[in-house]
């Protein structure tokens, strides 16, 4: 029997593709990662009988990064990254050890099938797993084939049998023109990202932005942005005159002609022509033309236009429109969300789709009409060669699905229903009079057919003021005509609609990276999102973008974007060698930033305009070591301190509070040490402003606090105030927070663990000796008279906050409450940064964990 390995992109589709394959009779278990499952069942592959192993992966398994010393910002030109700087591929989330994982399952299996999503990226994760599980799987016998592919646009039973009886090969072309896409922007991006944050982030302190980033293809997007406000910002209004006239065809109406010219620029002139007119009494009927129009049905739903729509109709951002999209796709709601394609192949089960819908309260009228009366075949669109357009596969509840799920689902299947209804019909009558020698008209509309505007009722035709029944020749009584003055107005903010289009027609990202480009100029603080969904970029955008069409225009034009994309497809086909457009666009690249860094000072020149610089910016706060004059501290993203007199920047943790502590001063190098605090539920530590920036001993690494700092004797050092190893992570130790008193408190250096202890506790003291049991240091505690919970009148004890059975009840574990899930310590266990396990600094050893280490600590950290 032969063991099938079976691999879906995420955890909930391999679990419903299992459940179709197996008719239901399978059985589940987590795998070694604890992320994903293992589904397994018996049956037929290719006329043998074998033994099926479905799981899954989260996405990529692996990411594209520098190797080493490239990865540091400090240590590299940013040149080098172009073609120097070597690359490897890493897993891209380490916690899910997804290699190993997919190494356990796979070895031993004879044949692998891979469910991918298939799309390009889709591809390209093919190979990432082939590369994981090919070499533990067993060896085919000559010339057997073990590799397989299923190609699938939908999570149903018919799509998913019909791809499991029609198994292809993956697609190297196309995982290849991803792997291409991935260097480029990691390459392109790092070079100038890391170039213009280091240069302006140095001279500049309201820039409120931790990375001025470059994107060869967020770029461009925000070019559109600063584009359309520049025609906003440029635009001067100009008066003109629209001549408005009222005819009486009853004694109790009036009906409201257009002026054929439309307006004109001249006050004299439009007096004139008001002048000539007011000399008629009668409009003259000069012909009556009725005509039956048709207002064309939808095309089929592609992945652009659903977004169009979620933005300017349903309020939603791209990026979270295609998130609900994907979800409703695993839950098997909808085809797959990323298409470019708006034609239905020949053979689509159009009626099959359709009554799914039969029985849905908000459409089940016209959705039955249809069944019987026959539906039409949708419109001819245009067919990209990947996947049917976004369609419903299965009938779903608002109760189901909830909020945006339920939005999104309900414009997808009133769009899908709409490409199979009739066109609408609507009869326009235009009668055109003259009155005097100026000519006029007036339009009606009466629809004869609603055909599709019965679903999407937004498209129905407006219901007009009717037309009153006459000839040519007729005579009516002229009752009002008058002059208006008006302005023209400049254009809005582009929508996220209108950015999409633009995208889409330049040829910039893909349908699913388009998404990803908006999102990241939001982030970035180059854009904000207005009401309407409108993008109104920030002077810092507005700076960017003039500033390259200063230096260089390419790097912010559609064009070369455009070009490099086109470049890529022919790659995915097959018609152009991978190697040689990435030594060719990156040989472009490379030339344009040497001459972006030469030139930087135009862009400097607009920069100075709109941000101050580091002197200018800030409040006095701590004194620098060198010159002994107040630093001042920058609160805007990334915080940091300068000082003026030495022109020394010096980077701070952030996403917390800083402040001076107690006018202290480091032993080393006499600067006035400050307090990060992440607030009263979370993490604080006093931190030496230059030893952060320049660790002073080899065991420390940039970016430290006293708290893991080494010194021997300053009272402030992990040296002094460490207690013992963490609780939770491997390398971290548990430091007493010296200013939490009197609710007292010591936290890991590295992780967010926080123990609370000693609640009202007058003074706190870690003393030099240590626990019997454990190793770890013994604190001195000293209690308030009126409120301590010693047994007599007993103030002071010294004991093992571990071992010690009178401090037991005293003790809670916690974890911090962290602002920001980027900070480097709230990531629960993690690998901390540091000495090696079980040393203490200052010669005394860590705490020696039991073997169980939670369930010997339970009885005290409840």
């Amino acid at each position: 029997m032969k063991t099938v390995l079976m691999v879906a992109e995420k955890p909930s589709l391999a679990q419903s593709i299992a459940k179709i394959l197996s008719r239901g009779n399978m059985s589940s278990r987590k795998g070694l990662n604890g992320a994903c499952s293992v589904h397994e069942y018996t049956g037929s592959f290719i006329g043998q009988s074998a033994h099926f192993k479905m799981t899954s992966v989260c996405g990529h398994v692996m990411t594209l990064d520098f190797i080493g010393k490239y990865n540091s910002w400090d240590k590299v030109d940013p040149a080098e990254l172009f073609s120097k700087a070597p690359t490897e591929k890493k897993e891209a989330n380490p916690k899910l050890t997804m290699v190993k994982f997919l190494q356990v399952e796979g070895r031993g299996c004879d044949c692998i099938v891979l469910w991918l999503d298939c799309d390009k990226e889709g591809e390209n994760i093919c190979f990432e797993v082939l590369d994981a599980v090919l070499p533990v799987m067993n060896k085919p016998r000559s010339t057997e084939r073990t590799i397989y592919r299923a190609k699938f646009s939908s999570i149903t039973d018919t799509d998913i049998c019909n791809a499991m009886n029609h198994l292809g090969e993956p697609n190297r072309n196309e995982a290849l023109s991803v792997d291409a896409r991935q260097e480029l922007d990691l390459r392109i991006g790092c070079a100038f990202t890391r170039f213009q944050t280091k240069y302006f982030q140095g001279k500049y302190g309201n820039l409120d932005s931790s990375l001025i980033s470059f994107g060869p293809c967020q770029t461009p997007t925000l070019g559109f942005c600063v584009e359309r406000h520049d025609k906003i910002q440029s635009f001067k209004p100009e008066t003109y005159w629209v001549l408005q006239a009222k005819v009486n065809p009853e004694k109790e109406s009036s009906l409201t002609l257009d002026w054929d010219r439309v307006r004109v620029f001249d006050r004299e002139i439009a007096q004139m022509f008001l002048n000539i007119t007011k000399m008629a009494k009668e409009a003259k009927v000069e012909s009556v033309s009725k005509k039956e129009k048709v207002k064309q049905r939808p095309l089929a739903l592609n992945t652009v236009e659903m977004l169009r729509v979620a933005s300017a109709a349903l309020g939603m951002g791209p990026q979270h429109a295609m998130q609900i999209a994907e979800r409703l796709y695993t839950q098997g709601y909808i085809s797959y969300p990323r298409t470019e394609t708006t034609h239905y192949p020949e053979n689509f089960d159009l009626k099959g789709c359709l009554r799914q819908q039969a029985n849905n309260p908000y459409w089940a009228e016209t959705v039955k009409a249809l069944l019987s009366e026959g539906i039409n075949r949708p419109r001819k669109g245009h067919d990209a060669g990947d996947h049917p357009p976004i369609t419903p596969m299965r009938a779903a509840t608002e109760a189901e699905l909830g909020g945006d799920g339920w939005r999104l689902y309900e414009y997808i299947t009133r769009h899908f229903i709409a490409t199979v209804s009739a066109d609408c019909k609507y009869l326009q009558t235009t009668i055109s009079f003259s009155i005097g020698p100026e000519r006029f008209t007036c339009i009606g509309k009466v629809v004869t057919s609603p055909g599709f505007t019965d679903i999407m009722p937004w498209h129905s035709i407006p219901l007009e003021e009717s037309l009153p029944h006459c000839e040519k020749g007729d005579l009516f009584p002229v009752g009002e005509i008058k002059l208006l003055e008006k302005q023209t107005s400049p254009p809005d903010y582009l929508t996220e609609a209108e950015l999409i289009t633009l995208m889409e027609k330049h040829g910039i990202g893909t349908d699913a990276s388009i998404p990803v480009h908006i999102n990241n100029i939001c982030q970035r603080n180059y854009v904000t999102v207005e009401s309407g969904r409108r993008l109104k970029p920030t002077n810092l955008g507005i700076v960017l973008v003039h500033g390259y069409y200063k230096i260089d225009a390419e790097l912010v034009l559609p064009t070369i974007r455009s070009a490099v994309e086109k470049q890529l497809n022919l790659i995915a086909l097959g018609k152009a060698n991978y190697h040689q457009v990435l030594e060719h666009t990156l040989d472009i690249f490379k030339r344009k930033f040497h001459y972006f860094v030469d030139s930087i000072a135009g862009m400097d020149e607009l920069m100075e305009v709109s941000f101050s610089p580091l002197a200018a910016t800030g409040k006095p706060l701590s004194r620098c070591g060198k010159c002994h004059r107040f630093m001042k501290y920058i609160q805007a993203k990334p915080s940091r301190l300068h000082c003026s007199h030495c022109d020394d920047t010096y980077s701070l943790p952030q996403n917390g509070t800083i402040k001076l502590y107690k006018e202290l001063r480091c032993p080393l190098d006499d600067f006035e040490l400050v307090l990060w605090s992440s607030g009263s539920r979370g993490k604080s530590y006093p931190l030496c402003p230059y030893c952060y920036n320049h660790p002073p001993f080899r065991d420390m690494k940039k970016g430290m606090g006293c708290n893991e700092c080494t010194h021997p004797t300053c009272q402030h050092s992990l040296s002094m105030l460490g207690i013992g190893q963490c609780v939770e992570c491997e390398n971290g130790v548990l430091v007493l927070d010296s200013t939490s008193g009197p609710k007292w408190k010591m936290a890991c250096n590295k992780c967010n663990v926080i123990v609370h202890f000693f609640e009202n506790a007058h003074k706190v003291r870690v003393s030099p000796e240590t626990c019997d049991l454990c190793d770890a240091a013994l604190v001195d505690v000293d209690f308030n008279k009126a409120k301590s919970p010693l047994p007599g009148d007993e103030t002071q004890h010294s004991g093992c906050v571990f071992c010690d059975p009178v401090f037991q009840d005293l003790v809670e574990l916690k974890h911090a409450a962290m602002r920001h899930p980027m900070h480097r310590g709230g990531q629960g266990k993690r690998q901390g940064r540091g000495r090696g396990k079980g040393r203490r600094p200052g010669g005394r050893l860590n705490p020696k964990k039991p073997k169980d280490k939670m369930a010997a600590l339970a009885a005290y950290f409840v």
